[in-house]
């Protein structure tokens, strides 16, 4: 049986045995969005700490550290939690640990494994110097610059020289690096214009990373890249690592709004409802059991749609001509508009193996979906 499997009876069934709605990834797909990143990786010359925010499964990170990843990139405290329960040591926490509640549950987290946290001001600087000095800890931090995004971040070059020299003067923290995200430039429809705005951006955090070493610091991590921008991020000199992580679900933001190649490895299962019309079909996966903030979930291998809605428990298609199929009972797959605003309403994710027609399935392991393993 699969490391970290959960339901062991379904293991083997089709997809006929789940109750919807139900969260499922393609693993032939998901592979294969792995191995995409994986390989420009090596070829670029970088390493590659994908992000968890998405997936929130420790099963899913080991399959990534398998792959060739470093380590683990985490959005928040709870996920590096989970990670670190499931084996993983080598974390970046890319985002401020701040407030005494918070930052005493770090330092104890990393009494478990090595962890990395991002800061961009002195005063949270200071705060996790105690909180290390007092649990005896040495704690690796990173500067986060804003190199355009406009949200957390110190501004490129000398305010990312004058906080390092801050980080310095603390004997509980250790400096490992430097990281951004260029998330402005991700939806950039333009090939050449979307390049270039991410390699200025980079060159940003680049040049800060050579100006702290040129004042004597040392800079070993030099880290950024989404899915949406490592293509080109991973080719930018001086660039030691790649967080791109969401990707290997793949979803319609990443494809339609992001431009970026990857497959629709995730699903949504939902069963048929209601057919009032003969252009109507009405089944039970809405708004709680998919997101449609970021993207309009697409329903797969259906007819044209004149339209796709969503209310919290129903989804409403309708379909531009008549149509028999699917009935009612039967079953019809969505694909995300957004996975990392999806996969968090639910508790499971199963992943499945097509055969060559698409249509029959095996569920292979069950993947629980966790949000806040609470520290021992």
């Amino acid at each position: 049986m699969p490391k970290g499997t959960l339901s062991p009876e379904l293991i083997g069934a089709s997809l006929d045995a789940l109750d919807t709605p139900a969260l499922v990834v393609d693993l032939d797909l998901m592979e294969r969005n792995i191995q995409r990143i994986v390989q420009h990786c090596r070829r670029a010359g970088v390493h590659w700490r994908p992000h968890c925010k998405t997936h929130k499964s420790g099963a899913i990170a080991q399959r990534l550290i398998a792959a060739g990843a470093i380590g683990i990139t985490c959005a928040k405290l709870a996920e590096a939690a989970v990670m670190v329960e499931a084996g993983i040591k080598d974390i970046l926490i890319a985002n401020q640990i701040a407030g005494p509640i918070k930052i005493a549950r770090l330092v104890a987290l990393c009494k478990r494994a090595d962890i990395a946290v991002g800061v961009d001001h002195p005063e949270n600087v200071a705060a996790l110097a105690a909180a290390a000095q007092s649990a005896g800890i040495t704690l690796r931090v990173l500067i986060e610059v804003d190199t355009g995004t406009r949200r957390a971040g110190v501004q490129p070059d000398e305010p990312v020289v004058a906080l390092a020299k801050i980080i310095t003067h603390y004997p509980a923290l250790r400096l490992a690096g430097i990281y951004t995200w260029e998330g402005h430039t991700t939806q950039i429809v333009d090939p050449d214009e979307k390049r270039q705005a991410i390699t200025s951006a980079l060159q940003a955090l680049t040049r800060s990373a050579a100006e702290c070493r040129a004042a004597g610091i040392p800079i070993d991590i030099v880290s950024c890249g989404g899915t949406g921008t490592y293509s080109t991020a991973a080719n930018v000199p001086g660039i030691t690592e790649i967080q791109a992580g969401g990707g290997i679900f793949g979803d319609i933001r990443y494809r339609n709004v992001y431009h970026v190649d990857v497959d629709y490895a995730l699903s949504v299962l939902s069963t048929v409802t209601s057919r009032p019309t003969p252009r109507r079909i009405v089944c039970d996966a809405g708004k709680k059991a998919m997101s449609t903030d970021a993207g309009t979930p697409l329903p797969m291998h259906l007819p044209p749609m004149a339209s796709v809605g969503f209310s919290a428990e129903h989804g409403k298609l309708e379909l531009q001509e008549d149509a028999l199929t699917p009935r009612i009972g039967e079953r019809i797959r969505f694909v995300p508009g957004y996975a990392d605003t999806t996969v968090h309403l639910h508790d499971k994710i199963y992943g499945v193996r097509f055969d060559g027609d698409g249509e029959h399935t095996r569920i292979e392991t069950v993947w629980p979906i966790q949000y806040d393993a609470r520290l021992k």
